[in-house]
């Protein structure tokens, strides 16, 4: 389970779910198998991060949310 929620008002809590299990390095396809949703639905969800905070890829809103969102 997540140690350490991420706070940010323009994520839902799925993508925070989300964005927790990409900032651990998992894949879609594992992040998927524990939510139990398609990995379609993570990329979805992966994509939609990157829109709202503004970066470029996973890794860089893995460095931001450790940087800036996490508490």
């Amino acid at each position: 389970m997540m140690k350490n929620k991420p706070k940010r008002k323009n994520l839902t809590d799925r993508e925070l779910e989300v964005l927790q299990y990409v900032m651990q390095g998992l894949t879609n396809k594992e992040i998927a198998d524990i939510l139990m949703i398609t990995h379609h639905t993570v990329k979805a969800h992966v994509a939609a991060i990157i829109r709202k905070l503004g970066v470029r890829n996973r890794l860089d809103a893995s460095m931001l949310a450790k940087d800036k969102i996490l508490t």
